[in-house]
């Protein structure tokens, strides 16, 4: 698949009051899925209200999905429910700047776009990505952390000889 797995191209010619929906199908889903290392998305929506601010048009609404990803212990599937706020600023592209810029934690996500065109849907991709927790751990990692301990404690690793000299 060429360009962005979930895109939703919006002109600023046609911005209009009422709230803008997205819904990922099936096929973009698995898409995303992939790009996210996860084993599955079920569900990927948002709604998002835009405002034109002068060039700029600022986004806030809500992402949801359920997401199905690995335990970064054990592997196994881990369901998980994200529901985030979104507040994204869409800017039109400037040459780059050497000046470094500080935001602090209210600030918008800044993304820059060329044209008359944004791409929601890219932007909410993102979004979900940033929501993904790469750690996340279900109710059989501390058995694999346990397994795993004394696998390589008595196989391999620093004190796999120190552990047979303790057998002697």
């Amino acid at each position: 698949m060429s360009g962005p797995e979930f895109s939703r191209p919006i002109d600023l010619r046609q911005i209009v009051t009422k709230p803008v929906s997205l819904e990922a199908t099936p096929d973009e889903r698995a898409a995303l899925a992939r790009r996210f290392a996860l084993v599955r998305i079920d569900r990927l929506e948002a709604v998002a209200e835009l405002e034109i601010d002068g060039e700029a048009v600022n986004t806030k609404g809500r992402l949801r999905a359920a997401i199905v990803q690995s335990c970064a212990v054990s592997g196994e599937d881990l369901a998980v429910a994200i529901d985030e706020p979104l507040a994204l600023r869409f800017v039109p592209e400037t040459p780059v700047a050497a000046e470094e810029i500080e935001l602090d934690e209210r600030a918008l996500d800044e993304i820059p776009f060329d044209g008359q065109v944004f791409d929601l849907g890219e932007a909410v991709a993102q979004s979900l990505a940033l929501a993904i927790d790469p750690f996340a751990v279900g109710p059989e990692a501390e058995r694999a952390r346990r397994e795993a301990g004394r696998l390589d404690e008595t196989t391999s690793g620093p004190f796999a000889a120190l552990a047979a000299l303790k057998k002697q």
